[in-house]
Formats: structure tokens, C-alpha cells, sequence
């Protein structure tokens, strides 16, 4: 295996950069049947873990920027799965039109929560997994051998950086199903998850209204309502928001709603007052 450059840059004693380790060749240290460029170190998994930000570590060198919100939950009538769509560089918006679910196939859905990239990328390696296990055994995947392939995929890669919290729902033979999945190798299964920085604001709306009897509109309307008040809370989400409905014979994109529009929709009427109708008052001594 060929040893990759050593890219860290130090300064001697007159103040210029100086390079060490490096050669002529330029030569790209990989892991035989992968293309991954890794640190050349002993041990990559723990020198990419000290200097990556990945659990808001504030001395890091690479700083992964992320935020969003993302939910799903099952009811009744299937399972319920929004997100926004803003995606941020720091505190840049980047984009207000990403699409943050994945369609593994026509039962599956997965979203993205962390790196965009790293959710991208592992998913659409998932897609390729669960097709290949329908060709081999001649039925579809189950939602649980999905994000168990999935935790698998990414805990190859435990502490080299991944920035992942996803959530894998669909519908199998055992019926709806919902798990978390994330880059620490954390899988989870549950009735009701939501994933981002927003989070908290959507559990907030989600654990006053939930319930497993809601008719298919409440449900609708109750993801919707979760997504709009954490994009109101939450600098880091906006954009539009989009739900799937996963049912028995597969998941339904519903129309994109403004969470702009929404405003107006589910904020309460504020009443505003002139001066000479709410004139200052000053407290006596």
C-alpha cells in the first residue's frame, strides 16, 4: 500500500511555510478495492477524528457545517416523512431547493440529516445494495435488513469523519417501518424520530399532537405544521417543505409547500397599534 503525502504545513523559524514529507510522485495512500485518499498516519480513523469537527469539537481544523430538520413518524395510515429544504455553509445559505429524501426505491424512502455529501452518497449506495439483494432473493428488501446495510456501510468508516443522521422508512411485509440510522452506528427503531437542528423545535409540535389515530389530512397537516415552526425557530432550516406519504402500495410525493406562505397559515393573527392608540406610559418613582 503506498503511503499518501503528508499535507501538514508548519512554519520554521524565519516564519515560512515549510512542507514536510512530501515528493515528486504524488503519491495517494488506498486501501486495496477502495479509492478513499486517507492521512498518511499509523492510525487515519483517529487523526481525521482530532482535527474534524464532527460533535462541534471548536479547535477542529475542518469544520463540517450542517443544519436542518427532518421528521417522520407512523401512523394509521402509513408514515409520514418531512423535511425542509435549506442547506447552509456556516452561515451562508447555500441553497433554499435541496431535496433532503432519498428515494431508494419505489417502498423505501431515506432522508439526510449531516453532511450532504456523506447522506448523498451512502444512500445511493443503499439503493444499489437493496436492488441487488431483489435480484439475488426475489423479494423485496425489508425496512430492517435496509438500515441494518446501511449502519453496516457507514461504520467502516467510524471516526474518519462521516457526518450522518438519517432515517430509513417504508413499507415491507411486516408493514410500515421506521429506523434511525447514524455515522456513529447508532440504529434505532421507533414510531416517531426527528433528525436536525431544528429538532427540538419540531418535537415540540410533534409530541403535543401525536397520536397513532390520525386520519391520514391531521397527520399531513401535522408534519407540515412540525416543519414550518422549526424553520421559524431555526436559522439553519427554511426553504419549502416536502412530504412523502408512505402507504402499502408505496410512498407518495405531496405538493411543496413555501414556509413563507405557511406563515401566515399557522402564526397567530398579531394586532398592531399606532402610537396614539398605545401611548408610552412611564412608571412613577
Amino acid at each position: 500500500m503506498n503511503r499518501a503525502l503528508e499535507q501538514l504545513t508548519k512554519q520554521d523559524a524565519s516564519g515560512h511555510s515549510v512542507r514536510h514529507g512530501l515528493d515528486s510522485e504524488g503519491e495517494q495512500a488506498r486501501i486495496s478495492g477502495l479509492n478513499f485518499e486517507l492521512a498518511s498516519v499509523n492510525n487515519p480513523a483517529s487523526f481525521t477524528q482530532k482535527y474534524t469537527d464532527v460533535k462541534s469539537e471548536k479547535d477542529a481544523l475542518l469544520k463540517i457545517a450542517h443544519g436542518t430538520t427532518t421528521l417522520a413518524f407512523k401512523f394509521k395510515g402509513g408514515i409520514i416523512v418531512a423535511t425542509d429544504s435549506r442547506a447552509t455553509a456556516g452561515n451562508v445559505i447555500a441553497s433554499q431547493t435541496v431535496k433532503k429524501v432519498i428515494e431508494i426505491n419505489p417502498y423505501l424512502l431515506g432522508t439526510m440529516a449531516g453532511g450532504a455529501a456523506d447522506c448523498q452518497y451512502w444512500e445511493r449506495v443503499l439503493g444499489m445494495q437493496c436492488r441487488l439483494h431483489e435480484l439475488r432473493h426475489k423479494k423485496r428488501i425489508s425496512v430492517a435488513a435496509a438500515s441494518k446495510i446501511l449502519v453496516n456501510l457507514v461504520l467502516q468508516y467510524n471516526g474518519m469523519g462521516l457526518s450522518m443522521g438519517t432515517m430509513i422508512a417504508g413499507w415491507d411485509e411486516k408493514g410500515p417501518g421506521l429506523f434511525y440510522v447514524d455515522s456513529e452506528g447508532q440504529r434505532l427503531e421507533n414510531a416517531l424520530f426527528s433528525v436536525g437542528s431544528g429538532s427540538t423545535f419540531a418535537y415540540g409540535v410533534l409530541d403535543t399532537g401525536y397520536r397513532y389515530d390520525l386520519e391520514p389530512e391531521e397527520a399531513i397537516d401535522l408534519g407540515r405544521r412540525a416543519i414550518f415552526h422549526a424553520t421559524h425557530r431555526d436559522a439553519f432550516s427554511g426553504g419549502v417543505v416536502r412530504l412523502y406519504w408512505v402507504k402499502e402500495d408505496g410512498w407518495v410525493a405531496l405538493p411543496l409547500e413555501d414556509v413563507s406562505e405557511l406563515y401566515y397559515q399557522y402564526h397567530p393573527e398579531v394586532k398592531t397599534t399606532t402610537a396614539t392608540e398605545s401611548p408610552l406610559t412611564f412608571a412613577q418613582a
